[in-house]
């Protein structure tokens, strides 16, 4: 059984252990080194700014997701589930968790890898629309992003 909390410091090794691997099956298709070689000391200023969630199952670290809510609207990046337990709801859950947590926020967006089609529909079958289409953004990536309202 998946459980989802806010992440402690203690837990950020974890989280940059599974980024660093879900991130890394892109590595092919598009530059992803930003994700794949964060710092601890990066984390942990970027924890200063943003909440965190992780999931865990059996003290174990297996997914984790950032998000922060600016002006109404909440930003959710960096969702990130270990290769080893894709497709089994962690992702689901760690996107239903902001949903109910974030109550100041009549928007949530999130941006996605567009040549990535297993994500867009992940976010599509949560009740997200595409909205966005971000061509060449940072380090030349294709991006699509959506947004869900309450």
């Amino acid at each position: 059984m998946v459980h989802i909390r806010p992440a402690i410091e203690s837990d950020f090794s974890g989280l940059l252990h599974v980024q660093q691997a879900a991130f890394g099956e892109y590595a092919a298709v598009y530059k992803v080194s930003g994700w794949t070689t964060e710092t601890l000391e990066s984390l942990k200023e970027d924890a200063r700014e943003k909440h965190i969630f992780v999931a865990e199952e059996e003290s174990t670290i297996v997914g984790s997701v950032r998000f922060w809510t600016v002006a109404g609207v909440c930003v959710i990046r960096l969702l990130s589930v270990s290769p080893t337990h894709q497709g089994q709801g962690v992702g689901k859950a760690l996107i239903r968790e902001i949903e109910r947590a974030t109550t100041d926020a009549h928007k949530f967006y999130a941006c996605t890898m567009l040549r990535t089609a297993r994500n867009i529909q992940f976010f599509m079958n949560l009740g997200y629309k595409a909205e966005t289409i971000l061509p060449d953004h940072f380090d030349h990536l294709d991006l699509i992003c959506f947004a869900k309202y309450r």
